[in-house]
């Protein structure tokens, strides 16, 4: 069986969730999926669905920077946009079997993307 290639499977899943088709996203998700992202270890598609499903309503716009490619693996580099922030960056490192993102590290400062500080201007 001919898959697509890793960087195509991997464009489509990020134009698909940071557009809200959640569902189109983890049409390109594995079953399997194993995610490290900060505070938290996502196994299985399940769980990754929940946590892509809650941010990306949060999503004001979204700012790509690069993204790089190297057989299976991919590097996504971005700026998400919520309320909290437009300059806080995201990596995400991918890795595609069988035209499936199978495993995936994201890095992001889970602070930035939280609630305003009320007492951060103030100083």
């Amino acid at each position: 069986m001919t898959y697509e290639s890793a960087q195509n499977v991997v464009s489509r899943y990020h134009h698909a969730w940071t557009s809200g088709d959640i569902d189109g996203a983890m049409d390109l998700i594995d079953e399997d999926i194993a995610c490290r992202a900060p505070g938290v270890d996502l196994d299985g598609k399940e769980a990754y669905q929940s946590f892509i499903a809650g941010f990306a309503p949060t999503l004001t716009g979204i700012t790509d920077i690069a993204e790089f490619a190297d057989s299976d693996r991919v590097a996504l580099f971005c700026y998400p946009e919520t309320a909290a922030t437009t300059t806080a960056p995201a990596a995400e490192f991918f890795t595609v079997r069988d035209g499936l993102i199978s495993e995936s590290v994201l890095i992001f400062d889970r602070l930035s993307y939280g609630p305003p500080d009320p007492d951060r201007g103030a100083q």
